[in-house]
Parts: structure tokens; C-alpha cells; sequence
């Protein structure tokens, strides 16, 4: 391993599963990829983080795009994991707790390393095929989440009858580009700024009077 590898941490996407071996390939892509970054990344690359024999990242993959697509799925089931599940079930609970979870002002470096990763694989997509396919439908899924939330919303009768798409692409272009931004501008966003706009919008588009 180089000296730069991942500090295993209580966060970590990975865990202590090294027998596994897709788990072993991600994390040694992970790697590479901070390592490397992507214009440098190779199978081989990959190889040399990877604790096991090479030839198996050949047997399950046919090129780095293969793999860093998975690698993306694998830490976005983690981010979701993470996710706090709040104690009130309440459609604007949940919204609350995304909006705070994604966009908290100080998260802690794993998730930063995450959240660059996921950045810089992101800048790919306007000359690469694949990853805005893969771009494309986790932004639709994303979506559909927050439309869902909006949805449930209205029908506790906490937020007013509005178009649950609208509010949701809104929401999710602001939470992307804090998140995008914070990956690329570092100490100069000021995410709670935006988060303190965003519950602003909230309660001036979406809850009804004396809603809480």
C-alpha cells in the first residue's frame, strides 16, 4: 500500500472486510483514484492497491470506467446508510435531516474524501458517456426522493399544495452545487448561509401557517 492509504475510521465505507473481495477492489480503487486521480487512473493502478491477486479486478471488469461506476454506487449505498433517520417520522423531519446531513458546515474528513471523489468522477460527464448515464439517473433518483418527501408533505397537511417537481429539482440543484462547490472552493462556501436560505424557502414555499 502507498502512504497515503484510507484510515480506516468508525465512517469508513469499507469496513474491516478485507476477505471480501468486491469490498477489497473498492477500497483499492478508491484509492488509486485519490491517489492517481482520474486522468491517471489505471487498471493496473488499481492493481498495486489491491491486496489480492490482480488478475481478479481483470476477471470482474473490462476497464476503469466499469469499476469507478461501481465504486460510485458502492459509496452512495454507504452515504445513504448514514443518513440520519430522525425520531419524528414526519415528511419535513426527513426533509430537515437530508438537507442538515448533506449540507452540515464542518463534516468530518472521510466524508470530505467522499464527497471529492464523487466531484471529481461528476466533472467527467459532459466527455464521458458513461458517467453521465450513471450521473444522470442518481440525480433522477435523488429527485424522486425529495418529490416523495414534498408529496407525503401535503398529504400531512404540512406544506401547501404546490408542484412537488418544481420544488424538488429546486432543492436538488442548490444541495448539488453547495456540495459541488464545497468539493472545489473549500473554506470559501459558506454552507450554513446556504442552508439557513434554503429552510428560508421552506418555510415561505412549502409550510403552511403555523405548520412547524
Amino acid at each position: 500500500m502507498n502512504e497515503r492509504s484510507v484510515t480506516v475510521a468508525f465512517d469508513d465505507p469499507f469496513g474491516n472486510d478485507t476477505a471480501e473481495t468486491r469490498t477489497a477492489i473498492m477500497r483499492a480503487t478508491y484509492e488509486a483514484l485519490i491517489e492517481h486521480g482520474y486522468e491517471n487512473l489505471t487498471i493496473q493502478r488499481i492493481g498495486d492497491e489491491f491486496p489480492k491477486s490482480k488478475s481478479l479486478i481483470y476477471q470482474h471488469y473490462d476497464g476503469k470506467d466499469e469499476v469507478l461506476v461501481e465504486l460510485l454506487e458502492f459509496l452512495l449505498d454507504h452515504f445513504e446508510t448514514q443518513m440520519p433517520k430522525p425520531d419524528d417520522g414526519s415528511a419535513h423531519a426527513r426533509l430537515l435531516a437530508m438537507i442538515e446531513y448533506v449540507l452540515a458546515p464542518e463534516p468530518d474528513a472521510e466524508r470530505v474524501a467522499l464527497t471529492e471523489v464523487m466531484v471529481e468522477l461528476r466533472g467527467q460527464a459532459p466527455h464521458n458517456e458513461t458517467f453521465e448515464a450513471y450521473f444522470t439517473a442518481n440525480d433522477g433518483r435523488f429527485r424522486r426522493e425529495l418529490t416523495d418527501i414534498v408529496e407525503r408533505g401535503v398529504e400531512e397537511g404540512v406544506y401547501r399544495s404546490v408542484d412537488a417537481d418544481a420544488v424538488a429539482e429546486f432543492l436538488l440543484t442548490s444541495i448539488s452545487g453547495g456540495t459541488v462547490r464545497r468539493a472545489t472552493a473549500g473554506d470559501a462556501v459558506d454552507l450554513a448561509a446556504v442552508r439557513r436560505e434554503i429552510e428560508t424557502y421552506l418555510d415561505a414555499r412549502l409550510l403552511r401557517d403555523g405548520a412547524a
